[in-house]
């Protein structure tokens, strides 16, 4: 499970089943009076096609470093940030998984809100993880670039 960073933020890429809740308790402290949560879970289709399971591949050293630099830019938009964790999962996922888990903690509820909004929106549009989906007909790279260790 994820490590503690140097400011307790839980930065983290897993083969294991994220658990939301031990995550929120590890984060909340005597200050926090918000916590916000986003949890991203795998949906069972893709634009009418029935999904069976979702394979999620990261360039892991690259992944982290750049999941570290959200919550830097996270930690410099809010000041009053208190705790942030950003994990996210890798490996076969089935539906109703959970993929993706930020959290946000601060003394109040605009901080937590806006930092888990800026954490999942930087996550999907920085952070280098691919997630390819699996149907009955097929299967389909969905986000980001195609890994280039993958066979064509």
């Amino acid at each position: 499970m994820p490590d503690t960073e140097p400011s307790d933020d839980l930065i983290a890429l897993t083969q294991a089943p994220i658990d939301a809740p031990s995550i929120v308790r590890r984060l909340v402290r005597p200050p926090v009076g918000a916590v916000a949560t986003f949890e991203g879970v795998v949906r069972d289709n893709l634009r009418g096609r029935r999904t069976r399971y979702l394979d999620y591949e990261a360039y892991a050293p690259m992944a982290l470093r750049m999941l570290r630099r959200v919550a830097a830019e996270a930690r410099a938009k809010h000041p009053d940030l208190d705790r942030l964790a950003l994990i996210h999962r890798l490996g076969r996922l089935r539906v109703s998984e959970t993929s993706v888990l930020v959290v946000a903690t601060a003394p109040h509820r605009a901080t937590a809100f806006e930092a888990c909004r800026f954490g999942i929106d930087r996550i999907k549009t920085l952070v280098p993880i691919w997630k390819r989906e699996y149907f009955e007909d097929g299967d389909v790279w969905v986000e980001g670039v195609r890994p280039m260790l993958d066979p064509p």
